[in-house]
């Protein structure tokens, strides 16, 4: 198997806005790191580096991360 690509900047930017996302939810919604990443089963670190744009959450992740946060899993990952 072929090594894999690093990430695009087009990828790089949506892993950004994706966790930027994430974080003005969380806030908006006055929840901690810890709290949500509990609730999501995911450790505060694993939120951290998405919220950073660092992590790539599976498509599981980011549907436990909307349901802790409260917020529709299109809010999250929308496109603008």
């Amino acid at each position: 198997m072929p090594p894999a690509q690093p990430p695009t900047d087009r990828v790089l930017a949506a892993r950004r806005a994706v966790g930027d996302r994430i974080r003005d939810a969380r806030l908006h919604a006055n929840l901690t790191q810890e709290s949500v990443a509990l609730t999501a089963d995911i450790s505060r670190h694993s939120l951290n580096r998405i919220e950073h744009g660092y992590g790539s959450p599976l498509l599981d992740t980011l549907v436990r991360i909307a349901d802790a946060i409260g917020v529709p899993l299109a809010d999250l990952v929308r496109e603008e």
